[in-house]
Parts: C-alpha cells; sequence; structure tokens
C-alpha cells in the first residue's frame, strides 16, 4: 500500500470524517472531562501544523498534528489511523513526520498526553517505540488515572 504523508487543512470534509472517528473511538474509554480534544477549527489555528496520511486512491487513512506551545515545548495531538490500515506503519510514519517538523522548528521538547486503558494499547506502544518516555503531567493537564504522558527531548543540532 502506497502512502503519501503530507501537510493539509484540516478544514476538508474527510479530514473532519477522522476527526469525528478518532472522537467516536475515544468517547467511551474516559470521562468526557479527560478528554482533551481539538477541533477542527482549533487544528486550523497558526499554531498547529496537521500532518493527513493518504492512500494511493487519495482516502484520508491517517493524521497527526504538531501544536506549538511556546518556542520550548511542542505537542503531538490528534493521532489517528484508520482501523483498516492499521499494522501498516502509518501512525509511525505521521509521527517521524511530526518529530521532524518539531526538530526543524528547534524546538528542544515533544510531549503527548494520551489516554489509558486497553482501548490505548496501540499508542502506547507506538510512543514508546518511537522513542517517546513516560512522563508526569505537564501545561495544565490534571494527574489522573485516565491520561498518560510521553515526552521525547529532541537533540538540536548546533549551528557550524
Amino acid at each position: 500500500m502506497a502512502i503519501s504523508i503530507a501537510i493539509e487543512t484540516p478544514l476538508q470534509d474527510d479530514v473532519r470524517d477522522l476527526v469525528a472517528r478518532l472522537n467516536a473511538h475515544l468517547l467511551p474509554l474516559s470521562p468526557l472531562e479527560f478528554q482533551f480534544k481539538m477541533t477542527v477549527e482549533q487544528m486550523a489555528g497558526a499554531d498547529t501544523t496537521l500532518f493527513v496520511a493518504r492512500d494511493e486512491t487519495g482516502k484520508a487513512v491517517g493524521m497527526g498534528a504538531l501544536k506549538l506551545h511556546s518556542a520550548e515545548l511542542g505537542e503531538v495531538k490528534r493521532m489517528f489511523t484508520d482501523p483498516e490500515v492499521r499494522g501498516k506503519r502509518i501512525g509511525s510514519a505521521l509521527l517521524d513526520a511530526i518529530v521532524g517538523l518539531a526538530r526543524d522548528r528547534g524546538l528542544p521538547m515533544l510531549m503527548l498526553e494520551t489516554g489509558t486503558g486497553d482501548g490505548m494499547a496501540e499508542a502506547h506502544r507506538l510512543y514508546s517505540r518511537s522513542g517517546f518516555a513516560p512522563r508526569g503531567p505537564f501545561l495544565d493537564y490534571p494527574d489522573s488515572e485516565w491520561s498518560a504522558f510521553y515526552e521525547m527531548p529532541l537533540k538540536v543540532e548546533a549551528s557550524a
């Protein structure tokens, strides 16, 4: 399966559909007050870059975003891969694109918050395999049994 990954606007019907499917997946996994979702409109903000994975027919099959909080911190948001194509390393490719952009922007740290429980085991494996390490809460996320937090220090190459 040939997959292309590109920066795109979230304000497209097929991306809105991915967001809706992600939200539906998350809904039964934790109480609403512990689901820290970005809307499509928030994802279209200047502080967020969305990567969309498309199959050879052009169908959107995955997404992931980099949200900039400061010159020191970026956050991985809205990671989702269509269940029909899971296991094909699309999530890894999306995460690599996000990490690459964070490095290009000179961010020293990348963090993320994700849910816990059986429904999130694949996500935890993806983040661990990709070099993220568990950490405590960051920003204004509450410390709760419903959230897991990860970080990845990024090596910034010194200018010659």
